[in-house]
């Protein structure tokens, strides 16, 4: 079957074009003016729209359980918001395994769940939380299994000593694995969250940003860019980089040459800690880690989108409900299910926020949201391209249409949202997986189920 998606601006990481796009079986055979119609049964009028490459999220955990706490959504709802945000493929961390598991399990575990769920195409990360000999094998393993990127904590229970890390990044880079890290420093969080915990003050969410403070994130990234040169010059990429100084430090590797990837988030450059002095436990929704910082990191942060030291904007979607936080943290915020839901305000937040109010321009839009995922997570070029032989996956979005962000215009399957109040301009109109109407003015077109496990190239 053909389809024609004709009379919208084509927005590429090169140009910006008015152009048409043909689709057969799935995929683009066609890109230019005029194409000829009469072989396409389906024509979709984009007028008034950017024409794009479907958004990609390569940092969620829609389907975590942290001991007894589930997330809000699920496979199911948490796809569901992403393709209305305009995400047509995402990238699972899975949690924590059972004590002495291997890699494969949670792997097998969260295809289990999510296959019949999703509606949109999926790829999931390995996350390590011990080494030995088996997990090291597990490690080469897993390009077999289309996984191409491994999860490393330095911080929380299933956090990696140096030792390890090294022998992980060793095993990585033989196997051609990415592997990818919560950098923080856990001795100057634990240290700090012991401290806090047993002050006068634990119940206050105002002092939760003092339990991370910002040099333990650099401190972290520092070193793993010295482990990482310790185990060969490996590639290494930072999730949900939340401060200046952070930032600091990769643009300094950069520069130096190292092959480092930085990610941030919505949430980073729009909030700031004085979020958790909104009164009447207000505060509890911002719960998360890293916490929100000071408008001068968000300025940088922005900063470093502009000029390329941040390669991916991702959400590190987390939807525990604002009723998990008041039960277990309305006496410690310590105590809090960490995390906040975004999988479906990523890609109108960014735009609104940031191209039209010129922080960024249209094709660093596509290459953050889209093009640079594809490319660092082994998902191009199948993913994040509008090109000939790449999957229909589009979005097509109306620049002028606007939306206040509330629990009731969303599709998320959670009792609130960090961005509540805010007017975005920018939402899409129509997402296509594959050539396939997803969703259409807000309406889901898409079975459960329809979405699919995407394999992911390695790096070798």
């Amino acid at each position: 079957m053909k389809t024609l998606v004709t009379n919208g601006t084509v927005v590429t990481t090169a140009e910006i074009l008015q152009s048409d796009i043909l689709i057969e079986d799935g995929r683009i055979v066609a890109v230019g003016r005029r194409l000829d119609q009469s072989g396409a049964p389906e024509i979709i009028d984009a007028g008034g729209c950017y024409v794009m490459a479907g958004g990609i999220d390569v940092h969620t955990h829609c389907n975590l359980t942290v001991g007894d706490e589930a997330v809000s959504d699920g496979f199911f709802h948490g796809s569901v918001a992403a393709a209305h945000g305009g995400t047509t493929c995402f990238v699972e961390h899975p949690g924590f395994g059972p004590v002495a598991c291997g890699l494969h399990h949670q792997i097998d575990l969260y295809r289990q769940q999510a296959d019949p769920d999703v509606v949109i195409d999926y790829g999931l990360h390995a996350v390590a939380q011990h080494v030995d000999d088996r997990m090291l094998a597990d490690i080469a393993e897993l390009p077999q299994r289309g996984i191409a990127s491994l999860k490393v904590y330095l911080t929380y229970s299933g956090r990696l000593r140096d030792e390890a890390i090294i022998e992980v990044l060793k095993a990585a880079q033989r196997a051609g694995i990415l592997v990818t890290f919560h950098a923080e420093n856990h001795a100057i969080v634990s240290s700090r969250t012991q401290e806090l915990r047993a002050s006068a003050h634990r119940a206050d969410s105002a002092v939760f940003p003092q339990s991370r403070p910002d040099y333990a994130e650099a401190e972290a990234i520092n070193r793993l860019i010295a482990l990482a040169r310790a185990a060969g010059e490996a590639p290494i990429y930072i999730v949900h980089l939340s401060t200046a100084a952070g930032l600091e430090v990769i643009r300094k590797a950069k520069q130096q040459g190292r092959e480092i990837y930085a990610e941030t988030c919505p949430q980073y450059l729009l909030l700031t800690d004085e979020c958790y002095q909104q009164p009447d436990n207000g505060g509890l929704q911002y719960i998360m880690a890293p916490p929100l910082r000071k408008q001068d990191d968000c300025d940088a942060l922005w900063q470093g989108l502009a000029d390329n030291t941040i390669d991916v904007v991702a959400t590190d979607h987390c939807s525990f409900s604002l009723a998990q936080k008041l039960t277990r943290g309305k006496n410690n915020v310590f105590a809090a299910p960490g995390g906040i839901p975004g999988i479906e305000t990523r890609v109108p937040l960014l735009f609104s926020e940031g191209v039209l109010k010129k922080r960024i321009d249209l094709a660093a839009f596509t290459r953050l949201i889209a093009a640079n995922p594809a490319r660092i997570m082994g998902l191009a070029p199948k993913k994040g391209a509008i090109a000939v032989g790449a999957d229909a996956d589009l979005m097509l979005l109306d620049p002028v249409m606007k939306k206040e962000v509330s629990v009731e215009s969303l599709h998320q399957q959670v009792d609130y949202t960090p961005f509540a109040g805010m007017m975005v301009q920018g939402w899409p109109r129509m997402v296509m997986q594959r050539g396939r109407v997803v969703m259409e003015n807000e309406q889901l077109k898409a079975a459960r189920g329809a979405g699919s496990f995407v394999e992911r190239k390695t790096r070798t």
